[in-house]
């Protein structure tokens, strides 16, 4: 009998079926076990329990030595996770990245740093990037005037996101504007009093918020690729 499914080299089963969708579990456990603030995924911290999670967790510490895959994997699902993407979204956006002209990593991190979602996080109008999600495919922002519902849309220098005037009472748009949870990036101007934020220009690697070695999850591609 014939397996009808070859398993990609280096990549166990388990994990590859896990990556196929996005995270729906506990977020601050999934920082603790990747040992990062994810600020896209949640607001809350791990700084009270600074250890992986389970049984053994809190002696085992920071320390115990991962192997160059373990350390490759986890930068790659820190990626994965802060930006709320699917694995094959994923591997579809370092594609992309690798074509591209210049360093892969940084052109992996403005893919992602030019998804609509993450605009809608960056600009103050949402407290995580789930929420922006939620926000754009209920239909209540609005790209140059126009309704746009699809998380992913990449934004182009120049365009203008907003919330749309009936959406803008919204307790979750209200709060998170009162108190954003990152300062405002360079690669956007917002104006708080009109709901709306300007693309004006491609992302910088400084303006990414996450610890992140995007050289590693270059090379955790390269090998299972």
């Amino acid at each position: 009998m014939v397996f009808p499914y070859k398993l990609p080299r280096s990549i166990d089963f388990k994990e590859e079926v896990f990556n196929m969708a996005r995270y729906r579990g506990p977020r601050v456990r999934l920082q603790r076990r990747l040992r990062t603030t994810l600020p896209g995924l949640t607001r809350k911290s791990a700084e009270n329990r600074p250890y992986p999670p389970g049984q053994h967790g809190a002696s085992a510490g920071r320390g115990g030595r991962r192997s160059d895959y373990g350390v490759r994997l986890d930068e790659k699902q820190k990626l994965r996770f802060n930006y709320g993407v699917s694995e094959r979204k994923l591997r579809s956006y370092f594609k992309r990245a690798k074509n591209m002209k210049g360093d892969t990593g940084h052109n992996l991190l403005t893919l992602l740093e030019q998804r609509l979602d993450n605009v809608v996080f960056r600009a103050g109008f949402a407290p995580t990037i789930p929420a922006a999600r939620q926000l754009v495919l209920h239909g209540h922002i609005l790209v140059d005037g126009k309704r746009v519902n699809i998380a992913s849309y990449e934004m182009r220098t120049g365009q203008k996101v907003s919330v749309r005037e009936k959406s803008r009472k919204l307790p979750i748009v209200e709060s998170t504007m009162a108190s954003p949870s990152l300062a405002f990036p360079s690669y956007i101007s917002v104006e708080p009093e009109f709901f709306s934020a300007t693309f004006t220009a491609e992302p910088a690697r400084e303006d990414v918020p996450l610890e992140i070695q995007e050289n590693l999850v270059v090379e955790h591609y390269s090998r299972v690729a």
